[in-house]
């Protein structure tokens, strides 16, 4: 039997916790704290994470049931409901978001050498958000309706290996267009995003910094043709033509040619209008470019239906930006495990496997090895007699 270290202490092994307590120090999270540092905390919110624990009251019980092994997860032995409220309202939240955009740098060095969902040597991200509801009498300081809260989930994802490249949490008011002032655009980089990102005066900042676009045209959008491309129509593309805006107003914020391409998809049996400023690219790539915003929808999906972010452990906002970071930290830990590992299995299937093997003393590379094993008759064995020996 392996005598090693518990599966949950091997993961803490990838967290570079010298920056993490570089992060600590900015903020001084540590400031007159004796007892449950903010490693300790992150610590218990990650197992909490990865063992999807319901409420505060659980997580204490559940590492209380076993307290010879919190020392060996690194986890305090003084942990209780009360000091694990308190860290919840009062460790700030700025440490855990910094902390992650150190995971996403490590990330990213891990999957730069992964392709596209198109093949292109640019770095290409898909933008959106997702919105998490809540209730108003227990969280309004986030309105978002007359008679509900929510938070929401600002994305720009790197299509290399799905690792986000920058997150925002906002309330629900927050209008998704407004994203596009925080972003710093990557010369020769290409964003995909819906018709809610139509707005003309930032995709012209975006245009300027030398970057491409991907995003749908709205119904009452006026173009004015310039002239057409001919096309293969048989790759469902119909049209590619490059226009100018016909309004005033549009054309005064974006003065410049854009390029608009009509597209068949026969699976949904619906004709989608693109709008590009990039001029060079067959348009059947175009199409597929943003085919391929899916996966940050995937990527909302797969974090709301795996990780503990639509239910919360405090009510405070830093309490709820502080989980929802921690979780992100924890998809960021299990991509680089299945990348330093070279893990076959989905992030799904990884997360999965821990959530039930956090208190095993195997060698978590074991824990996903998948072997064939065939019934071999053993021959039976004529006991011995005084004589045979």
């Amino acid at each position: 039997m392996h005598q090693g270290k518990y599966v949950f202490s091997q993961i803490m092994e990838l967290v570079p916790w010298k920056r993490f307590q570089t992060c600590v120090n900015r903020y001084k999270g540590d400031y007159r704290i004796q007892g449950f540092k903010c490693s300790d905390y992150f610590k218990v919110m990650a197992f909490a994470q990865l063992t999807y624990r319901e409420s505060l009251r659980d997580i204490v019980n559940c590492l209380r049931a076993v307290p010879e092994k919190c020392y060996h997860l690194g986890i305090c032995n003084n942990l209780s409901r009360n000091n694990l409220s308190n860290a919840t309202q009062h460790r700030d939240w700025r440490i855990f978001s910094d902390f992650a955009q150190v995971l996403i740098e490590t990330a990213h060095e891990l999957y730069q050498e992964d392709n596209n969902p198109v093949n292109l040597k640019a770095p290409v991200f898909a933008l959106d958000s997702s919105t998490i509801d809540l209730c108003l009498s227990l969280f309004p300081w986030s309105p978002f309706r007359s008679t509900k809260a929510a938070v929401k989930l600002h994305t720009l994802l790197n299509l290399q290996g799905n690792i986000p490249d920058f997150i925002l949490i906002s309330d629900g008011k927050m209008h998704d267009v407004n994203i596009l002032d925080y972003l710093n655009f990557i010369a020769g980089a290409y964003y995909v995003m819906d018709r809610g990102y139509l707005d003309f005066e930032r995709l012209y900042s975006l245009n300027q910094s030398k970057a491409f676009f991907v995003t749908r045209a709205k119904r009452n959008t006026k173009l004015t043709r310039r002239y057409s491309r001919p096309v293969d129509k048989s790759t469902g593309v119909q049209c590619d033509q490059v226009v100018v805006l016909a309004r005033q107003n549009s054309y005064e914020s974006y003065p410049e040619s854009l390029r608009r391409i009509r597209f068949y998809d026969p699976a949904r049996d619906k004709q989608l209008v693109f709008l590009t400023n990039n001029m060079t690219l067959p348009a059947k790539t175009i199409a597929d470019l943003y085919k391929s915003r899916w996966r940050v929808e995937l990527f909302f999906k797969w974090i709301k239906q795996h990780l503990r972010i639509k239910t919360f452990y405090g009510i405070s906002e830093n309490a709820v930006k502080s989980q929802i970071w921690i979780g992100i930290c924890v998809y960021l830990l299990a991509a680089i495990l299945k990348k330093k590992l070279h893990l076959t299995q989905t992030l799904h299937q990884i997360l999965q496997i821990l959530s039930l093997t956090q208190f095993e003393k195997t060698p978590i590379l074991s824990l996903f090895e998948q072997r064939n094993y065939k019934n071999v008759s053993m021959p039976i064995c004529k006991p011995l007699t005084l004589f045979d020996l």
